[in-house]
């Protein structure tokens, strides 16, 4: 199973959707990372934190909303910590 990726983060789009081409079933659009300042919720203190946003656009006859959605939850578990993938 291969999922595509459109990538314009390159291009410095902070976000954006991809359109399904049949007979694809999802694509995953990807934008660029960014540096924002946030608040740590444990500590209270400020800090600058890297930021990307990515979109799944779905088939909807092919596969279900919530089945995505478990995959994103996955994906950013995946990217938040890339040591989880050697493991």
């Amino acid at each position: 199973c291969a999922l595509p990726i459109s990538n314009l983060g390159m291009f410095g789009v902070k976000q954006f959707a991809a359109i399904v081409n049949p007979p694809q079933a999802a694509i995953l659009a990807v934008g660029t990372v960014r540096k924002e300042v946030r608040k740590d919720p444990e500590t209270g203190h400020f800090g600058e934190v890297s930021l990307m946003s990515v979109t799944l656009s779905c088939d909807h006859r092919v596969v279900d909303g919530a089945v995505g959605s478990k995959w994103l939850q996955h994906f950013k578990a995946l990217i938040e910590n890339p040591l989880q993938m050697l493991v």
